[in-house]
């Protein structure tokens, strides 16, 4: 359930629009820039604070300190969970402050929603996702650096008797034609005290050093290489104590009753406590807490639990989508004189499964009250007000006791974006059941993470195409089954006549020219949590319109590439990034005996990717994938290598799911527990990747997510080519030798 407090927060916002898409639109609809008002780097007088190693730092606006060694430090709003936000705004704010590259750091921050607030969220919530970091940053962390860097020159200035024109500033030092010079650090607290601007010049394009620079090192790749970068699981307290919870087997059974008598005998353990989320075992370290777990014996009351295994499940699920659907989410046209007239029709059914995030980094989170009574949170905060108001109602403080320490996490993929503070909040009550007498760390091992829910949800697609006897597409019919992720959350608003947009982006606004069409959608009641996964409903809905364009192309005897550009207007995106994708891939020439092709394109969150996969075959039916070409328009793109990364990065995480990963239930339990069972891409298997980025004016669009739905279609084209099976039941583990 979520607190009714949260929701007054989220629930307004929600209502506002129906659609993601919509907030974004919404955001960017003035000048095409954010519409966070300026007035915000004024909004926080500039404060003196304290750094690692004691020196002094001026806060610059809330979004940047600059210590007394020159040390600027990058205050970011957006949660580093790998995808490389925090070298975005440090890129943005380095540029326009004219900074030293080697000079620059970047943390996270929590606690000033007027500053921080996601305005693709709707400004009332501190967040990170649906890829809009450099969206929703990209004027406001500019504007900061120019801002702060107008301030340094105005104290330069004055101290030196000339006017602020005459000074130039470059890699981080000020100088002036007379010869005096000085480093950021000397001017840092004068300036700090000195008036924000009302207003700053941002530099032109033409003028940029860093941002769009392709050979820009990420400012953190040498503490990630020499491992000296810190995540929450490296946190240690002076007497910290280590937690293991043990989850419900079911999902939606509670404990009855549990015998703890032989865990608390195992040495090291410090006490079993219940919590509303579970039953926690805590040691004086980790591996006593999970010897002490295997101790415990719980009875499990599973009368309301999930009970259906995956068979019952997915049979449940292709008979809706044989069904009428329950609502339309796209209605073109009349859909049923399209078919009635079409000289062929051809159906498909795909299939898929629950998908885990399997981060690299279980979660985890490390709570600590303090003697005043104030509490401290370390984790992967990726919404973090909702966070500290959910930890002051657990121990009975104001949400500004609560301080958080933004942690870097490995990885995410969506599951830290959770709104019931998850093992957040399971660390401040076990933190409570124990009296407080200790900081404590709860620790989920890779089996918690697997087993203790949170998927993609499951979908099955029943599609229907009509050609005419030219093969030109006159009808479609997309019918989806699955859960809803934004119902019963604090997002519920968003799911409007019984469309959730997350369910069905990806199809209800397919690119092509149909002029009859409809997206329909039923939603189940299945006792699974679920949550969004990278590239939310983009990674089934791509999935399943691609593949069937590619089997609609062949009945209609036409070249897949030339179908799909048939259907485009030629200067749309779309059409720009297959063309770019097909000339890199030298679609025309045939390829070496043994290799085959296909293509896809998709849009999500702002951007739109073409990919063309090439497989090759053993002969006994495996296939292995051997190359991937990507072509991308995502606006600008600030940092060109972290864009490849992120594209390279969701081609191996989309790769991973269609050829191997699966969650299944058997009777309510969840059957994975490990990487032995459930398999992410291993690097052995991982392609060659080009990534082509389409040069843009525009401003960035999203970048972390917008690489993965492409590839599984792009795959199974490819497939087709090679062995003459469409596949449409993931994983491809299924039918094929992977």
């Amino acid at each position: 359930m979520i607190p009714k407090l949260m929701q007054s927060l989220l629930l307004p916002v929600a209502k506002r629009q129906a659609s993601r898409r919509q907030f974004m639109l919404g955001a960017l609809a003035a000048g095409g820039g954010i519409a966070v008002g300026y007035h915000i780097l004024s909004a926080s007088p500039a404060v003196a604070s304290g750094t690692a190693d004691g020196h002094k730092a001026a806060a610059f606006t809330p979004y940047l300190t600059i210590d007394e060694n020159g040390q600027v430090m990058v205050l970011s709003s957006q949660f580093e969970m790998g995808q490389g936000s925090y070298n975005g705004l440090a890129t943005l704010v380095a540029e326009e402050l004219d900074a030293d590259w080697q000079a620059i750091d970047v943390r996270g921050v929590a606690g000033n929603v007027k500053a921080y607030g996601n305005v693709a969220f709707g400004g009332a919530i501190q967040g990170t996702g649906g890829s809009t970091s450099m969206v929703t940053s990209w004027e406001r962390y500019r504007k900061a650096g120019a801002a702060a860097r107008a301030m340094l020159v105005a104290a330069a200035a004055t101290e030196w008797g000339v006017q602020p024109s005459e000074i130039t500033v470059e890699n981080g030092v000020l100088a002036h034609p007379s010869g005096k010079t000085a480093g950021f650090g000397v001017f840092a607290t004068k300036a700090a005290a000195m008036p924000v601007p009302a207003d700053v010049t941002l530099k032109q394009p033409a003028d940029w050093k860093l941002i769009g620079n392709a050979k820009l090192k990420r400012f953190d790749s040498a503490r990630k290489a020499n491992g000296t970068e810190q995540y929450t699981i490296d946190v240690k307290l002076p007497g910290m104590l280590t937690a293991v919870m043990i989850h419900p087997p079911m999902f939606g059974a509670k404990v009855k009753s549990f015998d703890a008598a032989a865990a608390r005998a195992v040495k090291g353990v410090v006490d079993v406590v219940e919590t509303p989320r579970g039953i926690a075992v805590v040691g004086e370290h980790m591996w006593a807490a999970i010897k002490g777990r295997e101790a415990v014996n719980v009875v499990w009351d599973d009368a309301a639990a999930e009970k259906r295994s995956t068979p019952e499940l997915m049979a449940m699920y292709r008979d809706l989508a044989e069904k009428a659907p329950v609502a339309l989410a796209r209605k073109d046209g009349d859909v049923e004189v399209g078919f009635a007239a079409a000289t062929k029709v051809i159906e498909a059914t795909f299939e898929f499964p629950y998908l885990a995030h399997s981060a690299m980094e279980p979660l985890n989170a490390v709570a600590r009250r303090n003697e005043d009574g104030t509490l401290e949170i370390w984790g992967g905060h990726q919404f973090p007000d909702v966070y500290q108001m959910l930890a002051g109602q657990i121990v009975g403080i104001t949400p500004d006791k609560v301080q958080l320490h933004v942690m870097k996490s490995g990885g995410s993929f969506g599951r830290r974006a959770v709104f019931d503070g998850d093992v957040v909040v399971e660390s401040v009550y076990v933190a409570k059941a124990i009296g407080f007498r200790a900081p404590v760390k709860v620790q989920w091992t890779r089996e918690d993470d697997m087993r203790a829910g949170r998927y993609r949800p499951s979908y099955v697609h029943k599609l229907k195409a009509g050609i005419d006897g030219d093969g030109k597409l006159v009808a479609w019919s997309d019918h989806i089954v699955g859960q809803s992720i934004m119902a019963k959350t604090a997002f519920e608003g968003m799911v409007r006549n019984g469309v959730d947009p997350t369910s069905v982006e990806g199809a209800s606004n397919l690119p092509y020219a149909i002029p009859n069409q409809t997206v329909g959608l039923t939603t189940t009641d299945v006792g699974v949590p679920v949550l969004w996964w990278r590239s939310v409903g983009s990674t089934h809905t791509a999935f399943a319109a691609e593949a069937f364009i590619d089997q609609i192309a062949e009945t209609a005897g036409r070249d897949p590439i030339e179908y799909r550009l048939s259907m485009l207007e030629p200067q749309s995106r779309h059409a720009i990034v297959l063309k770019l994708a097909a000339e890199k891939a030298e679609w025309s020439k045939p390829l070496p005996k043994g290799r085959f092709r296909g293509v896809a394109v998709a849009e999500s969150f702002g951007s739109v990717v073409a990919q063309i996969a090439e497989v090759s075959t053993d002969g006994s039916g495996g296939i292995k994938v051997e190359r991937v070409i990507a072509a991308v328009d995502c606006g600008l793109a600030v940092n060109p290598d972290q864009v490849r990364a992120q594209v390279e990065g969701g081609i191996g995480f989309g790769l991973g799911a269609i050829l191997g990963e699966e969650i299944t239930l058997t009777s309510g339990k969840v059957d994975q527990g490990n990487f032995d069972m459930y398999t992410p891409l291993r690097i052995d298997a991982m392609p060659a990747v080009e990534v082509h980025i389409l040069a843009s004016a525009n401003p960035p669009s999203g970048i972390g997510e917008p690489g993965v739905p492409p590839v599984g279609p792009a795959v199974a084209n490819a497939v087709y080519k090679a062995l003459g099976k469409r596949i449409q039941s993931m994983p491809f583990s299924k039918t094929l030798n992977t």
